[in-house]
């Protein structure tokens, strides 16, 4: 199993109406700024262990598990959706206690990218340094859509209601293991056993199951709005760094209704821009080529 250079601890935060799981290396330094990461869709913390190992040791870094997934719990009732703005909000929260009086460095990876970009723009002094992993948006919308998008909102709140929404459960962390692997074929068998462990638990029947919401999986009832991005991401004021891996994910995902090429127009209206790619990766870039992309992460947030 792939061995950890620098193990993290766990530590749980009161975040708005959350317990906030955090992963945590380092400790804080008043002549760095502290490095937040945060994570994509169906995602955990942990998949930033194999990136973190890559990196120089001493920074103190943060990485949260987002709402409705790993290890982080609602102090509430359980939710039938979930909202973009509430990770704004978390993140806001989550800056402000530990971090109250510094800006950080922030990098985000696909979701976690969106999150990060939007944050950015709306709280430009909060953001020191900026890194965007594949957080590509989502395609344009156009008005005519918003009737059948609420429809479909609520078709799918019922549909989890009635337990017809659901994740898939596996035998055992073996299982867990081959998924993840067969998502990703570059993802090597230790990383993918090590990462199984922190990516599902096993239930009290001893099924293991993904530490994600169902209710991730129900579609936003709002439209991808391009123009307030794109205003939003013309306010960020901090040196930002997007960084693509070799496969187009963004082709295998939406066969021509959005592009990369369209990505790159619009993250180009950000006013201090610098554009990387890594060789021999798809999405996951951060599990493909922790090495090459750790050098890329150091050696722009040194520069």
């Amino acid at each position: 199993m792939y061995q950890v250079i620098r193990p993290s601890r766990s530590d749980f935060l009161p975040i708005r109406d959350q317990q906030y799981h955090l992963r945590v290396w380092g400790a804080p330094d008043p002549d760095v700024a502290p490095l937040v990461l945060v994570h994509g869709w169906m995602d955990v913390a942990a998949s930033w262990q194999f990136m973190v190992d890559a990196m120089a040791a001493g920074r103190w870094i943060i990485a949260p598990d987002w709402r409705g997934f790993g290890l982080s719990r609602s102090e509430g009732p359980a939710v039938d959706s979930y909202w973009f703005p509430d990770y704004l909000a978390d993140l806001d929260a989550l800056l402000d206690h530990l971090v109250p009086d510094r800006a950080v460095d922030l990098v985000g990876h696909s979701m976690g990218g969106n999150v990060a970009m939007v944050y950015a723009g709306i709280r430009p002094a909060r953001v020191r340094r900026l890194v965007n992993l594949e957080g590509f948006g989502m395609p344009a919308t156009r008005p005519a859509q918003a009737p059948g998008r609420y429809g479909q909102w609520l078709d799918e709140i019922r549909a989890l209601r009635q337990g017809q929404t659901t994740l898939k459960d596996y035998d055992d962390v073996e299982a867990v293991a081959r998924r993840l692997m067969k998502t990703n074929p570059r993802l090597d068998r230790d990383k993918a056993e090590w990462l199984a462990q922190h990516w599902a638990r096993p239930d009290a029947q001893g099924r293991w199951r993904i530490l994600g919401d169902p209710a991730h999986k129900v579609v936003s009832a709002q439209l991808y709005r391009v123009d307030e991005v794109l205003e939003i991401f013309r306010r960020i004021t901090a040196p930002t760094l997007s960084i693509t891996a070799s496969d187009d994910s963004l082709g295998l995902w939406w066969r021509g209704k959005y592009t990369l090429a369209e990505y790159r127009e619009r993250i180009r209206t950000v006013p201090r821009l610098s554009e990387a790619e890594v060789r021999d990766a798809g999405h996951m870039l951060h599990h493909d080529q922790p090495q090459a992309l750790a050098g890329l992460v150091e050696n722009f947030l040194t520069a």
